[in-house]
């Protein structure tokens, strides 16, 4: 169940770079579909995952430190018990902002984010919200 609120969702929407964090090479994948969906839409994605060198034609970073460019918001498809780790990361680089995918939830560290400034979408597709936003 969607842990968030209409106007967190419509700010992450409305920024343009995102970090997808366990972005799979697989195209039945839904990290990879998710992510080839936002390139579509204008989004200048950065797929993460330490695995693979090319993900959707685009650079993949080994993680979000990796990255050489700026980060609007970090969407993740990791389990919620690697939550953390990431939204420490993300709050070290100046991320503005943390997108939890479908399934992906940790309280404490949504609240820790939350506590340091990011607006955050917690077990919520950003895929499915901006569908239903702007198609």
């Amino acid at each position: 169940m969607p842990v968030s609120v209409n106007s967190d969702i419509e700010v992450l929407l409305n920024m343009r770079s995102v970090a997808v964090v366990g972005c799979s090479p697989k195209p039945e994948r839904p990290s990879h579909r998710i992510a080839a969906y936002l390139i579509e839409e204008g989004y200048r994605v950065y797929p993460v995952n330490p695995g693979h060198r090319e993900i959707l034609g685009r650079r993949c970073w080994p993680s979000l430190s990796d990255i050489e460019e700026s980060i609007d918001f970090v969407d993740v498809f990791r389990k919620p018990e690697c939550v953390p780790d990431i939204v420490d990361e993300a709050i070290a680089l100046g991320v503005k902002g943390l997108w939890l995918q479908d399934g992906v939830d940790h309280p404490a560290a949504v609240s820790k984010a939350r506590a340091a400034g990011l607006v955050v979408v917690a077990d919520d597709c950003v895929m499915r919200q901006h569908l239903s936003r702007f198609r």
